[in-house]
């Protein structure tokens, strides 16, 4: 029995080096334009999860307020809306069980400032996110959300 010899590859079994690289290209591009969307999607639900919850302190506040005839000072903080503060006895009569569960973070994992009496004379308190950055001021997303600007 004879065997047939195989036959030569020929130049155009495989891929070539050019048609790999253009692959690989087109593939970084496409991951690029990706993760470009979904980094700018992220960074609006922070903006918008900061916005929702200081809509729900703000709320909290005013019941507090309306239940005990103030807000809470700055060294009471936002903890006065989860258990009765000292120094408070004689106030009001404070919720069972307070305002909220726990006090929220915003949403870049940072605590909310909170400063009674306020900056402003005119506004009873400030309640505010001090953005991406976590510094005074700034634009876009690393800009200061307060309860005021909603």
């Amino acid at each position: 029995m004879t065997r047939k010899p195989k036959p030569a590859p020929t130049s155009e079994a495989g891929f070539t080096l050019t048609e790999i690289m253009v692959v690989i290209f087109i593939i970084g591009l496409l991951s690029t334009v990706v993760m470009v969307n979904v980094m700018g999607a992220r960074s609006g639900a922070q903006v918008e999860t900061t916005r929702a919850q200081l809509s729900s302190l703000n709320g909290a506040l005013q019941q507090y307020s309306l239940d005990m005839y103030d807000y809470p000072t700055t060294e009471q903080g936002l903890d006065a809306l989860t258990e009765r503060p000292a120094g408070a006895e004689g106030n009001g009569s404070y919720r069972k069980g307070g305002y909220i569960n726990k006090v929220p973070l915003d949403g870049w994992k940072r605590p909310f400032v909170y400063r009674k009496p306020a900056e402003d004379p005119s506004r009873p308190f400030d309640l505010l996110s001090l953005g991406a950055d976590g510094q005074p001021g700034g634009e876009d997303e690393n800009a200061d959300l307060s309860v005021w600007d909603l």
